[in-house]
């Protein structure tokens, strides 16, 4: 760990099929005070949604401290760093293992929950190409309430038609969902086939249609 780079060492753990044998690969992102282990929890409901399919590589990053950035997700994006920009760069790594080992793009998926939902819509909004899927569960892209962003910041990149899954509670006790509906604006606008899911009065959780909807786009691939 170094002070410009804090999830710098932090351990990507691995489940489900070698990545050499799997039909895809998913990287699982999790939320602040969570851990990588926690979010592979899913992985089981996940395959059981998804009529017992067992042929995924699951891969998940975890944060150190259990938090990918110390303010919140609506905060000026400077007031986040340097954990941001790491955060950013560890989930790249685990993209980057996954692409070394003959996994490509387009049937990679990013999952992410709460404040790993955030990461995952940042990371998708600044690294634009053919994914094979994208959910966002309870997060969006990160920024002041008040401040479009234009992204990717060069303008290069297209999400070319990449299934995208955002839902969220409303009221949501961390994510307005108005910045869920700005997230899938901006996404579509690079490309994604985005579906929202707008569940009212939900706690702060996962609930079942969320992971239906996340088998049925796991099963797309």
């Amino acid at each position: 760990m170094s002070a410009a780079d804090p999830h710098d060492g932090q351990p990507i753990l691995a489940a489900g099929r070698p990545v050499g044998e799997a039909r895809g690969a998913v990287v699982l992102v999790h939320g602040r005070g969570a851990t990588a282990q926690g979010i592979l929890s899913l992985v089981p409901e996940l395959e059981r949604l998804g009529l017992e399919r067992r042929d995924l590589a699951w891969v998940a990053p975890q944060a150190r401290g259990g938090s990918w950035y110390p303010r919140s997700f609506l905060a000026a994006l400077a007031d986040n760093e340097p954990w941001l920009g790491s955060a950013l760069a560890l989930v790249g790594r685990a993209v980057d293992g996954l692409a070394a080992a003959g996994m490509p793009a387009e049937r990679t998926v990013l999952l992410g929950f709460s404040q790993g939902a955030c990461l995952t819509c940042e990371y998708v909004a600044r690294t634009p190409r053919r994914w094979g899927g994208v959910a966002a569960l309870t997060g969006g892209i990160l920024g002041p309430p008040g401040e479009p962003r234009s992204l990717p910041p060069d303008g290069a990149g297209d999400l070319a038609g990449t299934p995208a899954v955002l839902a969220s509670g409303d009221p949501d006790p961390h994510v307005p969902w108005s910045r869920v509906e700005e997230t899938a604006a901006l996404l579509r606008r690079l490309g994604a086939e985005v579906t929202l899911q707008r569940h009212p009065g939900r706690p702060h959780t996962v609930s079942l249609p969320e992971l239906v909807a996340v088998a049925k786009l796991l099963a797309a691939l």
